[in-house]
């Protein structure tokens, strides 16, 4: 330590050095844990998006399928009805 300051200042200076050096070293841990986060994040974000998009053509494909049959029974029903109209006459 220097003679020429004084203690309070000399302590001073060794608490901010401390601190700086300590905020330094949290800055590159954060920066690290990010990037940990994104690579994990890109391996399990593809998956689930794989998922999703089966989910969806399957949700697309039971919509088609069932508005396929409503039209089918649809047509059938009026049919019925119209023979059994004719066959009341």
């Amino acid at each position: 330590m220097d003679d020429e300051k004084p203690i309070l200042e000399q302590t001073t200076d060794a608490m901010s050095n401390a601190a700086e050096a300590t905020k330094g070293a949290v800055k590159a841990v954060v920066r690290k844990a990010k990037k940990a986060v994104r690579k994990v994040a890109k391996k399990v974000t593809p998956k689930k998006a794989k998922k999703a998009k089966k989910a969806k053509k399957a949700k697309k494909a039971s919509k088609k399928s069932s508005a396929k049959k409503s039209t089918k029974k649809t047509g059938k029903k009026t049919a019925k009805k119209k023979k059994a109209r004719k066959s009341r006459r």
